[in-house]
């Protein structure tokens, strides 16, 4: 078999290729793993609405009851929630049973570590390797078996009020419009925006197991920009079914996306001498107006591989309390150790208010360049940049844009493609740019 974790854990069609029987392997392998070595091993599962959790949920914690854990269900609940409630109650690790952004037929399940953070890629192989061999795992007998628990709603409560300590400032008289995505901040986000005294409209907000992500949410934003400037609100946020992320709309209805928070949010803290090590960890798909919006305030932009756990890492390493993608999955390591669209919209809000700006003016603060994308077909992805006319015409390529632009060209991970990217300031240059070394990558191993 293949590796089963991608780079958000184990994904794929919920009861096909991510069947009952995968959890229950998965929910035995990860207790063997990341149980601590003491008494009373305990570990938290969340879940988003779609209809497959239900069936995800029960083989998980029964494959974890089974290796002698206890399971604590938090039901319906967004994915930082989790993290945060795994430290806050001390677990040996948080489960999520969620696929985000995707479909209702989709479904995943990732992990937390105790302290809340995303696993490293060699305890996932261990899970993995177990996972293959669940048979051979140490199931122990009578009162050894674990026990499942409903978590209790003051643990809960104890996420809700993390949330109102992220808002530096009451939202009284200010309207917003909340999308969120019939997912796991349906209940949560509507209550902490009227908690803060914002005038508030929903929608999306009904989740019935089969609506998750159904043209709404982060990924669907049509309907909130027509509702902000309808309603004349002053903000919208689109969250996605998890509730890790948020694409932001401003008063004019224009998408401010996790490129954009990250310079708001950093440029307003470096101004006042409170962002650590003047920096910022973003992937490397972040657009190039961000690097240049920082490098203006001498912020450096630090790039990992795409995927939220190495931006984390990499704030980890670095110190630096800022990061994300532009997708709108940001992590404010002040207040979480993944990221929460909660967080990300009330941080934004915090700006507003200090600076009394607008939404707009303070995303006019990056400029967005544009942005080319090729994808060559190629019969062998592997070695390529090995091969001295790819790499030439990629170097030519970005002596060219030095200074006004970049390129980058990656493999990727699951089909016979090279991708090339090009961005800067002018379309027709980054369209030839692209096109030269499309062209040499297929001459080669098109």
């Amino acid at each position: 078999m293949g590796r089963l974790f991608g780079t958000d854990g184990v994904r794929g069609v919920a009861n096909t290729e991510l069947s009952a029987l995968l959890a229950l392997k998965l929910g035995s392998a990860s207790a063997f793993v990341l149980r601590q070595k003491h008494e009373g091993a305990k570990m938290l599962i969340g879940r988003d609405p779609r209809i497959s959790g239900d069936i995800l949920e029960s083989a998980m914690a029964s494959g974890i009851c089974a290796l002698g854990v206890d399971v604590f269900l938090a039901g319906i609940v967004p994915t930082p929630a989790v993290a945060f409630l795994a430290r806050e109650m001390r677990a040996d690790a948080g489960i999520v049973i969620s696929a985000s952004h995707n479909p209702m037929r989709d479904n995943g399940i990732k992990f937390f570590a105790g302290d809340g953070y995303k696993l490293a890629d060699e305890i996932e192989e261990e899970i993995e390797q177990h996972v293959f061999a669940y048979d051979k795992l140490p199931y122990p007998e009578g009162e050894g078996v674990g026990r499942m628990y409903r978590a209790h709603d003051d643990l809960i409560l104890s996420y809700h009020k993390h949330l109102l300590n992220v808002a530096e400032h009451r939202l009284d008289g200010m309207k917003v419009v909340l999308d969120c995505a019939n997912g796991a901040v349906s209940d949560v986000a509507p209550w902490l925006f009227n908690e803060l005294g914002a005038s508030v409209t929903v929608i999306n907000a009904s989740p019935d197991g089969v609506n998750i992500n159904d043209k709404c949410g982060s990924l669907y934003p049509q309907a909130l920009q027509e509702l902000v400037r309808s309603q004349r609100a002053q903000i919208g946020m689109a969250f996605d079914g998890d509730g890790d992320r948020a694409i932001l709309v401003d008063e004019n209805g224009c998408v401010v996306d996790g490129d954009h928070v990250m310079a708001i949010c950093a440029l307003h803290l470096a101004r006042q001498n409170r962002l650590p090590h003047n920096g910022v960890v973003a992937t490397v798909m972040s657009n190039i107006g961000l690097e240049i919006a920082l490098a203006r305030e001498n912020i450096s932009l630090i790039r990992t591989q795409v995927g939220d756990r190495y931006v984390s890492d990499e704030m980890r390493r670095t110190g630096i309390t800022i990061g994300g993608e532009k997708s709108g999955h940001v992590i404010f390591s002040d207040h979480s150790t993944t990221g929460d669209g909660m967080v990300t919209a009330l941080e934004v809000l915090n700006v507003m208010l200090e600076t009394n700006k607008p939404l707009s003016d303070l995303a006019s603060q990056m400029e967005e360049f544009p942005q080319v994308l090729v994808n060559v077909r190629v019969r062998d992805k592997d070695g390529w940049e090995t091969i001295p006319e790819i790499t030439d015409s990629i170097n030519t390529a970005k002596k060219r844009l030095e200074g006004r632009g970049r390129v980058f060209v990656r493999a990727s991970g699951t089909e016979k493609l090279i991708r090339v990217m090009a961005e800067g300031p002018d379309q027709s240059e980054l369209d030839e740019i692209a096109a030269e070394i499309a062209s040499v990558i297929r001459q080669r191993l098109g």
